[in-house]
């Protein structure tokens, strides 16, 4: 071979690397993660070591028995109790990918645990499965033309429309499985009969959260669908990522409704009465490589850019938050000394499934101090930079 021959030759494997080291890469089901090295990436393995090593220090502070967390952490609620199934949680765990590859992880990685209102985020993408198939036309459209069984009669209900409920800002009125939506995370100011008979506010113009509204859309996309979510959401979204078969989604014990002559359970969109989705890190992980890979997996479009495009556009009350999902954008809710293009599914006791697009990168914790997260990103940062 010539001196020109192999510079010639150098010069197609140095690019045909280059190109594998970023090709993104999607686990196939039941295999083991992939494992590369911060350094093909180019990041500081010292550094990202520093932002694992404080995740495994800053735990939550909670009980690992959840039903006493639950029930310390929404005290201040009237009538508050568990509804639903619970689960004794692990100990922090968490995973940093980068396109896909698995460059860092800590703790039980395969262990199921609760995931609290990150359910919301999956709640969301099962709208979007149904907009992607029609069964929704526009999320602009009215509830009350979909859902005809009094859940959106009246002057206020009957003005609610899909995006409100995705963006929690609907202020729908009334109680569902025994629930009224005032006393669901109400005001720290006043007192029942303040938050009883307060004024409503316009659908549209002013985000609360609130998980009995966030059942009601359950409830409706169960009807909607003409079937269960979890059925829903294993067939059209997790199966073709190849999730485990452990995940679970679960609503309160009592939460049953009728569609077809067939009783459904209607699952809840978190777990601070119990319930939600039950999951392990690396299902987490698999569902936010979907959304960093706008909604791909490998080649197979699984849920449409165009609905992730809408999931991730600012509310108008609120605009650190879309469709179920929190944006980092400049605001009153973002971490401060990250990337404004972050997005991330969050739930209590520290559980988050974090997307960055631009770097490829998702990254899930599980039990760490919620007020250390921001601390924990700029630490992982860091290390890229």
């Amino acid at each position: 071979m010539t001196i020109k021959n192999l510079f010639v030759y150098l010069n197609i494997l140095l690019i045909s690397l280059s190109g594998y080291s970023q090709s993104i890469y999607f686990p196939n089901r039941n295999a083991k993660w992939e494992v590369r090295t911060p350094q093909e990436f180019n990041i500081d393995r010292e550094q990202l070591d520093l932002a694992v090593q404080f995740a495994l220090e800053n735990e939550y502070s909670g009980s690992r028995d959840l039903r006493i967390a639950i029930l310390k952490g929404f005290a201040r609620e009237p009538f508050h109790e568990i509804l639903g199934p619970t689960k004794k949680r692990g100990g922090p765990a968490g995973m940093i990918l980068k396109n896909g590859y698995l460059i860092g992880s800590w703790g039980d990685i395969h262990r199921v645990d609760m995931t609290f209102s990150v359910t919301k985020s999956f709640l969301s993408t099962v709208a979007g499965l149904a907009a992607d198939r029609r069964l929704i036309n526009s999320t602009n459209d009215l509830l009350a033309d979909y859902i005809w069984d009094g859940t959106f009669q009246g002057p206020h209900n009957s003005q609610i429309r899909w995006k409100h409920l995705l963006q929690q800002n609907s202020d729908w009125s009334g109680e569902l499985w025994g629930i009224k939506d005032w006393a669901d995370r109400p005001p720290r100011e006043g007192s029942l009969d303040d938050w009883k008979f307060r004024e409503l506010r316009s659908p549209g113009t002013v985000m609360e959260y609130n998980d009995v509204r966030v059942n009601v859309l359950a409830y409706s996309l169960t009807h909607v669908w003409r079937n269960p979510l979890p059925k829903v959401l294993k067939e059209h979204l997790m199966d073709p990522i190849g999730a485990s078969s452990t995940w679970r989604w679960f609503g309160y014990d009592h939460a049953w409704t009728e569609v077809d002559g067939i009783q459904m359970k209607s699952v809840t969109g978190g777990g601070h009465s119990g319930a939600g989705i039950f999951i392990s890190a690396e299902d987490m992980a698999r569902f936010g490589l979907l959304f960093m890979n706008d909604g791909r997996w490998n080649a197979r479009e699984i849920i449409s850019k165009k609905w992730i495009a809408e999931a991730l556009t600012s509310s108008e009350p609120n605009v650190n938050y879309g469709f179920m999902w929190w944006l980092n954008t400049p605001g009153d809710d973002r971490w401060e000394g990250v990337p404004d293009n972050l997005f991330s599914a969050q739930g209590f006791g520290g559980n988050y499934i974090v997307v960055d697009r631009q770097k490829q990168l998702v990254v899930i914790t599980r039990w760490m101090e919620p007020g250390k997260m921001a601390d924990f990103l700029r630490l992982l940062y860091r290390a890229m930079d």
